[in-house]
C-alpha cells in the first residue's frame, strides 16, 4: 500500500496534514494572535522518517487495539487469559510493539475538509482476539475544531481504545518547552500509578496535589514538585478522571500557549485523558527543521479509556467490546 500525505482544510484555512501510515496527524496549522500560521505538533518533515526502520514513534497516531498500558500484557475475557506482546517491561503499551500506529490504513474517502481511514486487525493480531474493523474519520469544522471519530465491531469479544497520540507544543516552536503552557482539567480524581506505571486501582483526589488542574495553572509549576507520583512518572504521565463523563458538548481541557496566544479546548466522549509530557523525549530524535526534540518539549491529551481497565474492571471505564455491538469514540480539538 502507497504512502499518502493528504490535507483538509477548513474555510478559515487552519490545516491538518494526515499520512495513511498509522493515521497519522504530522502536521497541524493554526493562525497566532497575530494571524500567522503555526504548525503546532511534533513530528518529521518527510513522511518516509515515520516509518519504522527510521523511527519507531507515536507521533500524531491512531493508537490501537488499545491506547495505553495493560498489566502483565494480558487481558482476560469470558474466563480466557490471552497474551499480548510485552514492550513496555512486563507491560504491553499501546497495542505493543506492532501497533497500528505503525500499520497502512486504507483510505475510504476524503475531500476538501474531511479524510476517512480504515484498518482490518485480523484475529490474534498482536495477541488480540476478534477480527476488528476499525475506521477513524477526520473533519475540519469551520469553527477551527479538528474532530475525530472512531469506530469498530469484531467478530469475537475483544477490547478496544483508540486514541490519538499527537504531541502538541501551541508556541508552535518545538525547540521551547511546554512548561509555559495554562493547562485546565475538568477533573476532581486521577488514576495514581505504581512504579511500573500501572494504575494501583484507587481514583484519588487531585485536591491539594500537584495533580490539581481544575483552574488554569502552568504546566511547569508544580511538575517538579516533591510528590511520588510525578517522581514515578518523570512528571505528568498519568490519567485523569473526566467530571464531564463522555458528555463532549463541553470541554473537559484546555491548553494555551501565552506566547503565541493559540488555545486549544478538548471535548469527548471518552471518561478519561491522559497528559503526558514528552518526559521520555531526551534529544536523540530530530524532527520537523531539524530540531533535536528534548523532555517536555510537548505534552499529549490523549483521550481514553482509563489505563489497564479491562484488569481492573472499573464500570466508568468499560473497554469490552463485543459481537454485534459498535465501539464509538469521539474527540473534538477546538482552537482559538
Amino acid at each position: 500500500m502507497k504512502l499518502q500525505l493528504f490535507k483538509i482544510r477548513n474555510r478559515k484555512g487552519m490545516t491538518a496534514e494526515i499520512t495513511n501510515f498509522g493515521g497519522r496527524i504530522v502536521g497541524l496549522w493554526i493562525p497566532d494572535k497575530n494571524g500567522e500560521m503555526r504548525d503546532v505538533v511534533l513530528g518529521f518533515e518527510k513522511l518516509e522518517d515515520y516509518l519504522p526502520e527510521k523511527h519507531r514513534s507515536d507521533f500524531g497516531a491512531v493508537i490501537g487495539r488499545y491506547a495505553n498500558r495493560l498489566n502483565n500484557g494480558q487481558i482476560t475475557i469470558d474466563g480466557h487469559t490471552y497474551q499480548l506482546p510485552q514492550n513496555d517491561g512486563k507491560n504491553c503499551l499501546h497495542g505493543g510493539p506492532d501497533g497500528w500506529q505503525y500499520r497502512m490504513f486504507n483510505v475510504e474517502s476524503v475531500s476538501d475538509n474531511q479524510l476517512v481511514l480504515s484498518h482490518v486487525s485480523e484475529d490474534g493480531d498482536s495477541g488480540f482476539p476478534g477480527n476488528v474493523c476499525a475506521r477513524v474519520t477526520y473533519t475540519m469544522t469551520d469553527n477551527n475544531t479538528l474532530d475525530i471519530e472512531y469506530e469498530a465491531v469484531t467478530d469475537k469479544p475483544t477490547v478496544i481504545n483508540m486514541t490519538n497520540h499527537s504531541y502538541f507544543n501551541l508556541n508552535g516552536d518545538a525547540s521551547t518547552d511546554i512548561l509555559n503552557h495554562l493547562l485546565t482539567i475538568d477533573a476532581d480524581r486521577y488514576t495514581p500509578i505504581g512504579e511500573s506505571f500501572i494504575p494501583t486501582g484507587e481514583l484519588s483526589s487531585v485536591d491539594r496535589t500537584p495533580m490539581d488542574f481544575r483552574q488554569a495553572k502552568a504546566i511547569g509549576r508544580d511538575i517538579d514538585a516533591n510528590f511520588e507520583q510525578l517522581r514515578i512518572g518523570r512528571g505528568y504521565d498519568h490519567n485523569w478522571v473526566l467530571n464531564t463523563k463522555g458528555n463532549d458538548s463541553r470541554p473537559c481541557a484546555r491548553l494555551e500557549s501565552p506566547v503565541t496566544g493559540i488555545a486549544m479546548e478538548v471535548f469527548t466522549t471518552e471518561p478519561g485523558m491522559q497528559v503526558y509530557t514528552g518526559n521520555f523525549l531526551d534529544g536523540s530524535v530530530t524532527g520537523k527543521n531539524g530540531i533535536a526534540y528534548q523532555q517536555r518539549s510537548a505534552v499529549c491529551l490523549e483521550t481514553q479509556k482509563f489505563p489497564d481497565s479491562p484488569n481492573q474492571h472499573w464500570p466508568e471505564s468499560n473497554a469490552f467490546l463485543r459481537p454485534g455491538d459498535t465501539y464509538k469514540s469521539r474527540t473534538k480539538y477546538r482552537f482559538q
